[in-house]
């Protein structure tokens, strides 16, 4: 027998384990296609309309219970945030400044969303979804007020002296039933700190990764090395390091964004008129127009809440950790200061993104969607240069979510461990799961996230209607505090 023949049976038995290793390979990848599928339909059921419902829902209730003093007194919170007294940090107890406090909430919340997000909704729910996102943060303003508030309220100081607030620290002190509040304390806790890890770490990473390696063809691993050694200078200082880089990041890119969107607004001027009465005709529309593109009312409305509440985070409780830091010798007073979040993330960053899109004349024009779109968009007007000039948005926009979201669940850990050590272990693993998200698909993972992102809301929004009374007399008697000062 020959050499070739004796190979035969040795080729058969190794063919063999070749069909049987990538039957099984497929059968994984059929298994893993299926999980998807079924994390797909978990996420699609948690940000459903129930959920949406819930979250809106709550905030008109808290606007009527508040007698509509968070709508009523938004141009005194405004002028409040950009006082001077607001970086301040000699007037009550705290971490940060309000104007900090705020800036770091921001930086959680201002990210990609305001570019990626509206135009996957102008899109999938036509341009009226931007009415609906209007809509939404207008009650989103009393939630962001409510969680904020009440955050502070019921503040605690750790071993170390800092502050420690949010959800959690609300529901374990302020429920009567020390038990149930104990248990959706622990709950919003970890899904929080879930949350951290994807929606707003590897997820945004990822972002930057990618816009930066398309636009500039540089190495994800470059950028994740550098990404990760950032984040860690950064965070390894905790929340006083991420403030002073929030303090000047998040006004710095929200001014950069804004000028440039009303530049391209401009420069596209003769196409306003009709990109706003498209915008106003889709929202309420029963019928779908331009070409389809737009959707009908129940189209804009869906998607128009959904990405508003993603962007501003109003109802989910994520601002209010940071809220809890701010020096201030009010928790009313504060959660003025913070509801102005949702005014500048939404009526702002949003509506300059969505009239950008409007004016381009390219809406029902271009298959392009999301982070594309809002590409061409600005490319209509300053050419390859808009284009650079959103890839630097992104970055900057997602950065800056990377450092508020480190805070989020960093204190939602402390809250589960009790002891401070463990955030710099925290802080350490969060930097090193950013090189990881800048160069890895882990898209799974990131549902799974996007999933414990919108269950975050459940107990917080428990916990502002059941709080509801106390706030509410709270706010009114300060009520007085604050027309004494407006007489001055």
């Amino acid at each position: 027998m020959s050499k070739k023949q004796q190979d035969i049976p040795f080729l058969l038995i190794s063919f063999y384990e070749y069909v049987i290793m990538m039957q099984t390979f497929l059968l994984e990848m059929k298994n893993m296609e299926k999980l998807q599928e079924i994390v797909k339909a978990m996420s699609n059921f948690v940000w459903g309309p129930v959920m949406l419902v819930f979250l809106v829902g709550t905030g008109i209730f808290l606007t009527i219970r508040l007698d509509f003093l968070t709508w009523r007194n938004l141009g005194y919170s405004l002028k409040k945030l950009f006082s001077k007294e607001s970086r301040k940090t000699d007037n009550g107890q705290g971490d940060i400044s309000p104007f900090s406090a705020l800036m770091t909430a921001l930086a959680a919340t201002v990210g990609t969303g305001n570019i990626v997000g509206v135009a996957t909704a102008m899109v999938l729910g036509g341009p009226g979804a931007l009415v609906w996102m209007w809509i939404s943060a207008a009650f989103g303003i009393s939630t962001k007020f409510a969680e904020c508030s009440l955050s502070l309220k019921y503040r605690t100081v750790n071993e170390s002296g800092e502050m420690c607030g949010g959800p959690m620290y609300t529901l374990q002190n302020a429920f009567k039933h020390k038990k149930i509040g104990k248990i959706l304390a622990v709950f919003f806790a970890v899904f929080t700190l879930l949350a951290s890890f994807g929606i707003g770490n590897s997820a945004q990473a990822n972002s930057i990764s990618s816009s930066i390696t398309s636009t500039f063809s540089v190495s994800p691993v470059i950028v994740g090395i550098i990404l990760s050694v950032l984040t860690a200078l950064i965070v390894i200082g905790g929340i006083k390091s991420i403030s002073k880089v929030s303090t000047v990041l998040v006004p710095a890119m929200a001014i950069f964004y804004i000028i440039a969107g009303i530049l391209v607004i401009i420069i596209n001027y003769k196409n306003v008129p009709e990109g706003i009465a498209l915008i106003f005709k889709s929202a309420f529309n029963t019928k779908a127009v331009a070409g389809g593109i737009a959707g009908t009312i129940l189209t804009s409305l869906r998607y128009g809440i959904a990405r508003g509440v993603f962007s501003n985070e109003a109802g989910l409780g994520s601002a209010a950790i940071s809220a809890a830091s701010a020096t201030s010798d009010h928790h009313v007073k504060q959660g003025y200061i913070n509801m102005c979040g949702t005014f500048i993330d939404t009526i702002v960053v949003c509506t300059i993104t969505g009239l950008v899109i409007a004016s381009s004349g390219l809406i029902g024009k271009t298959d392009a969607q999301g982070a594309a779109l809002t590409i061409s968009a600005f490319e209509t007007a300053l050419g390859k240069t808009g284009g650079i000039f959103v890839t630097i948005s992104i970055v900057l926009f997602a950065f800056s979510t990377i450092l508020g979201w480190e805070y989020n669940g960093e204190k939602s850990l402390e809250f589960l461990l009790k002891k401070p050590i463990y955030c710099y272990i925290y802080r350490v693993i969060f930097s090193v799961l950013t090189f990881v998200g800048a160069t890895a698909s882990l898209d799974i993972v990131w549902s799974f996230s996007d999933i414990a992102n919108g269950l975050m809301a459940i107990p917080n929004l428990i916990s502002l209607l059941v709080l509801s009374g106390v706030l509410a007399k709270d706010t009114k008697e300060y009520q007085k505090t604050l027309k004494k000062e407006k007489q001055k």
